[in-house]
């Protein structure tokens, strides 16, 4: 069965990267840290989608889709979970 939606696409953001400079010149925000987030934003965006994908697959009936979308979905959580907290350490610590 083809899915008829797709997680959309992530723009190009590495223009912006490593652009987040304070007045002074200092670095705000890490090359880092700033792919941390990008790839915390993307699992988060993820993660509301598979329950749009859980619901075309109930209404088609489409038990083995449903369960492949929660176990998708669970790792992405999980993952989620992992990236955040190297996100915290290397907020703090300035690496892991």
């Amino acid at each position: 069965m083809k899915c008829s939606r797709s997680i959309g696409q992530t723009r190009d953001k590495s223009s912006v990267k490593g652009k987040f400079m304070s007045a002074n010149g200092s670095t705000v925000i890490s090359n880092l840290e700033y792919d941390l987030l990008t790839v915390l934003q993307n699992k988060s965006e993820a993660l509301k989608a598979y329950d749009t994908y859980m619901k075309d697959a109930q209404e088609t009936g489409s038990q083995p889709c449903i369960e492949l979308f929660q176990k998708l979905q669970q790792a992405d959580m999980e993952h989620a979970q992992e990236i955040r907290q190297h996100l915290q350490e290397v907020m703090q610590k300035g690496k892991m």
